[in-house]
């Protein structure tokens, strides 16, 4: 064979090798990418649950905790702010922000013995702890798919075909301050 025919070969062989990989690269972005999506979708449904009961849950306290007023308008300005948020960066961020100053209204309640008496506050806060647990679970599901997606659009040679993509990191959500401080027991 002339060598002009098995450079062909070569270069042929080398292209299709070529699309192969960019072809799978592609397809596993694509499929991760996705993956990060539901998992999105799943911790959204309950968030919407949690902002649903969050309403009831400031509308109960407002009566009670007057000086709180700042913490409670801003509590219901994320939350707006959460439902009129269409992109997911958006969301993930004002969740973190949500988070956060769910320990700060945590950390009010202790201060009002009476309102934790209103049984109308007990129902709500009783549902907004069941909301809680069921996000927990789907923060860590949604954090896994996010650390699987930052690593497929990190990887060489994968970065490549995720930049041609326009894929770009995704934040993780984020366990507020409050959370991991150590709880104070008193048993006096």
């Amino acid at each position: 064979m002339p060598v002009a025919v098995l450079a062909f070969i070569a270069i042929g062989v080398a292209a299709l090798g070529l699309s192969g990989w960019t072809i799978a690269a592609f397809n596993m972005i694509v499929t991760v990418r996705n993956n990060l999506d539901k998992a999105w979708k799943n911790i959204d449904v309950v968030l919407q649950q949690r902002n649903d009961e969050l309403r009831k849950l400031i509308d109960t306290c407002r009566a009670y905790v007057k000086h709180e007023q700042g913490l409670l308008t801003l509590l219901t300005e994320l939350r707006t702010g959460y439902t009129m948020a269409r992109d997911l960066r958006q969301k993930v961020k004002i969740e973190n922000e949500l988070a956060r100053l769910l320990g700060q209204l945590r950390m009010v309640w202790e201060q009002y013995p009476d309102l934790k008496a209103v049984q109308s506050f007990l129902q709500v806060q009783g549902r907004v702890s069941a909301v809680e647990s069921k996000i927990a679970d789907y923060r860590e599901a949604f954090n896994d798919a996010v650390n699987v997606y930052n690593i497929q659009i990190a990887r060489v040679p994968d970065l490549i075909v995720a930049a041609a993509m326009g894929c770009r990191q995704h934040s993780f959500l984020e366990v507020p301050e409050q959370k991991k401080a150590d709880v104070k027991m008193d048993f006096s």
